[in-house]
C-alpha cells in the first residue's frame, strides 16, 4: 500500500496529510519568474522541487493543475530594458526563451498553464475594484494601495510582528499612505512606460496582484497549494492572501504553503544583488543539467543548499553510478508490468524527502547489480526507470550518459578499442595499455566486461 502523502504547511508550521478540495483533481500554483534576465541556480531550486511535486501528485491524482506565472512587467525589467537601450517586449520575449531552454536543460516539464501578467491585467483591474468597494482598499495620488489594518488576520502566514513586518517589506515612505504597511495595488506609468487603461488612472499593477488574479483565474478561490521560495512567505505570499480573501470573501487562498530553502554560497544566500550567482546557463557550460538536477535534490527541499564544485562532483558521480547499472541492464527489455518503486515513492510521500527517494534508488541499483535472472532485471529495470521519472531522471539513454557528450569522437574510440583487443590477442599487452593510457588521458575509461569493452567520459 502506498503511504499516505504528508506536506510541511507553513501556514500551520506542520507536516500534515494532504488531502485535496476536490477527489482526484489537484490545483498547484507556484511562483514564476521576472524575466529581466536569465534565471540563476538558485531560483533554479523552487522549479525543479516543484517540479518532482506536480509529478508525484500526477502519479497519485487523476488530475493535476499546475499553473506557474511569468512576470513581464516589473521595475526591474523597465530599467533593464533601459540600460539595454532595447524595447521591453524584446527583453521579456528573449528572456522567456532562454529560460524555457534551462527549464528543459533541468528536465522540468511545462506547467498545464504558463499565464504572463501582461495578459492577465484586465483580471487585475476588476480584482482592485473589488478591493475597493469592500473599503479594504483606497486610491491617493494615482496610486491604489490596500489597507493593511483592514485585514484583522493579516501576518499570519509568516507570524511577524507589526514592527517586522513594516520592516520586512521594506516599504516605500510615502505621506499618502493611511499606514506605513500597507502595499501597492496600482500604481500610475511614468511617461515612456508600459501602462494600461483603467478607472484608477493610466498605470500598471503592483506585484503581489498579479498572482492573486491569475491564481484565481485558473484554479479559483481556494485552491489546494501554493508554491514558491522561502523569501516570498513575506511579503508577497502574505500580500496575496490579504488581498484575495477579503475579495473572495473566503478565509483562506491556498490549504497547503509550501516553500524551498535558499541555495547559498559560503553561507550566504545566492542573489543578483549580492553579484555571488551563477546562471543555469553557465553552469550548465560545465556539466549536464540532470546533475545539477541531481545535486538539488540531493538535500531536502526545505533545507539551505551550499553550492560548491566538490558537491558537483559528488552528484556527478551518485548519478553516474545509478547510470552504470542500468547500462548494465541494457540486455534486457524492462518488464511491462512491475509493482511501483515503494522505496521512491515512500520517500516522495514523506514531504518530499528526495534524499530518502535517491536513496531507494540506489538500493534498487544495488539489487540490479546483483540479479542474474532475467526476470529479476527487467522488473528492476522497471522500477530504476520509473523511480527515475518521478525525479526526473535516468530518462536519457545509459550508455550515451556515459560517455558524456563524446559522441562526435566515438568513431575514432571504437578503432581504439578494436585495435586494443587485437593487441591483447596478441598478447601485446604494451601496445595495449598504451592505448588504455591514450583514451585515459583524454578522459575516457575503458571497462572490460564479459560482453567485451565499453567506454564512458570520466566525471
Amino acid at each position: 500500500m502506498t503511504a499516505t502523502l504528508h506536506l510541511y504547511n507553513t501556514l500551520t508550521r506542520e507536516k500534515e496529510p494532504f488531502v485535496p478540495l476536490r477527489a482526484n483533481h489537484v490545483g498547484l500554483y507556484a511562483c514564476g519568474p521576472t524575466v529581466y534576465g536569465p534565471i540563476h541556480i538558485g531560483n533554479a531550486r523552487p522549479l525543479i522541487v516543484f517540479d518532482v511535486l506536480y509529478r508525484l501528485l500526477k502519479h497519485r491524482f487523476q488530475h493535476v493543475t499546475y499553473v506557474r506565472n511569468i512576470t513581464d512587467v516589473d521595475d526591474k525589467i523597465i530599467a533593464q530594458a533601459h540600460d539595454n537601450e532595447e524595447p521591453i517586449q524584446e527583453l521579456t520575449e528573449r528572456t522567456i526563451e532562454q529560460f524555457h531552454c534551462d527549464l528543459a536543460a533541468l528536465k522540468c516539464l511545462r506547467p498545464d498553464v504558463e499565464p504572463r501578467a501582461t495578459e492577465h491585467v484586465a483580471e487585475m483591474i476588476r480584482l482592485i475594484e473589488t478591493l475597493l468597494r469592500q473599503g479594504v482598499a483606497y486610491e491617493a495620488e494615482g496610486h491604489v494601495l490596500f489597507h493593511v489594518p483592514a485585514m484583522p488576520t493579516y501576518g499570519r502566514l509568516s507570524r511577524r510582528e507589526r514592527d517586522d513586518q513594516i520592516a520586512g517589506a521594506r516599504v516605500e515612505v510615502a505621506p499618502y499612505k493611511r499606514d506605513p504597511a500597507d502595499f501597492v495595488l496600482w500604481k500610475p506609468a511614468a511617461e515612456g512606460e508600459p501602462g494600461w487603461d483603467s478607472p484608477f488612472g493610466f498605470g500598471r499593477p503592483g506585484w503581489h496582484i498579479e498572482c492573486s488574479a491569475m491564481s484565481a483565474q485558473y484554479l479559483g478561490v481556494p485552491f489546494d497549494i501554493h508554491a514558491g521560495g522561502v523569501d516570498l512567505i513575506f511579503p508577497h505570499h502574505e500580500n496575496e492572501i490579504a488581498q484575495s480573501c477579503c475579495a473572495h470573501g473566503t478565509t483562506e487562498l491556498a490549504r497547503y504553503w509550501l516553500h524551498n530553502g535558499f541555495v547559498t554560497v559560503e553561507g550566504e544566500k545566492m542573489a543578483k544583488s549580492a553579484g555571488n550567482f551563477v546562471t543555469v546557463a553557465e553552469a550548465l557550460e560545465e556539466l549536464p543539467g540532470e546533475v545539477f538536477r541531481f545535486w538539488m535534490l540531493g538535500a531536502h527541499y526545505r533545507q539551505p543548499l551550499d553550492y560548491s564544485a566538490s558537491a558537483l562532483r559528488q552528484a556527478r558521480g551518485g548519478l553516474e553510478r545509478l547510470y552504470r547499472s542500468l547500462a548494465e541492464l541494457d540486455d534486457v527489455e524492462a518488464a511491462a508490468n512491475a509493482p511501483p518503486p515503494l522505496e521512491v515513492l515512500e520517500g516522495l510521500a514523506d514531504d518530499l524527502n528526495t534524499p530518502r527517494a535517491i536513496a531507494g534508488l540506489h538500493l534498487l541499483a544495488g539489487e540490479a547489480n546483483k540479479a542474474s535472472r532475467e526476470r529479476d532485471r527487467a522488473r528492476l529495470k522497471r522500477q530504476l526507470l520509473e523511480g527515475g521519472a518521478l525525479l526526473g531522471l535516468l530518462d536519457e539513454p545509459p550508455r550515451a550518459w556515459l560517455q558524456g557528450g563524446a559522441e562526435a569522437e566515438a568513431g575514432e574510440i571504437e578503432t581504439l578499442i578494436a585495435e586494443r583487443d587485437q593487441a591483447r590477442a596478441a598478447r601485446d599487452f604494451r601496445r595495449a595499455d598504451e592505448i588504455r593510457d591514450v583514451l585515459r588521458a583524454r578522459g575516457i575509461i575503458l571497462e572490460d566486461g564479459p560482453q567485451g569493452t565499453t567506454w564512458r567520459r570520466e566525471g
